[in-house]
């Protein structure tokens, strides 16, 4: 049996979990995640937990039971808590503007990229320089944020892009240069 599927997900008292034919919706006081159910996977809500359950034992069944119960833990805790991703731009010149359905970055480029903000996500941008992606939804705060990292990836040789925080680069060596 998945280690992962068999775990009870408590329920807190401000959230409600409404487990619909092939979807789980979870409501709480930050929002509300909708979350498919992979076919041959169950929820069951008893004593204030929601237990994931699968009908066979089969290898697909056994790979869905932990991915369903994943999924709806992680919908649990971004209605209560909510998911954030911090990120540094680093560089000289290099800063970010929010706007009010946009983030405005000046990356070193001969334009501003404007980056629009999806719904459900919130980013704020502190000293120009520091970023916060924050959401309900893991998945798309996780996506928003790879998003932004790739509009100027971090520079092996110089060290200058945008990052996630605490992440570490290995800086190269350059050419080696005439003797």
């Amino acid at each position: 049996m998945s280690r992962i599927g068999k775990k009870p997900i408590p329920i807190p008292d401000k959230v409600k979990v409404d487990i619909m034919g092939d979807s789980v919706v979870v409501t709480g006081p930050k929002g509300s995640v909708s979350n498919p159910i992979p076919p041959g996977i169950k929820f069951e809500t008893r004593d204030k937990q929601l237990h994931a359950i699968r009908k066979d034992d089969s290898g697909q069944q056994r790979a869905f039971h932990g991915l369903a119960r994943a999924l709806v833990a992680n919908a649990v805790k971004g209605v209560t808590e909510g998911f954030s991703k911090e990120m540094d731009i680093v560089g000289v010149g290099y800063r970010a503007e929010a706007r009010k359905n946009s983030v405005i970055f000046t990356l070193g480029f001969s334009h501003p990229i404007e980056y629009p903000i999806p719904p459900g996500i919130s980013i704020t941008v502190d000293k120009q320089t520091k970023l916060v992606v924050s959401g309900v939804d893991r998945q798309t705060v996780g996506q928003v944020a790879a998003n932004i990292r790739s509009l100027r990836k971090p520079d092996p040789y110089k060290n200058k892009g945008i990052r996630y925080t605490g992440e570490t680069l290995k800086k190269k060596a350059g050419k080696a240069g005439g003797k």
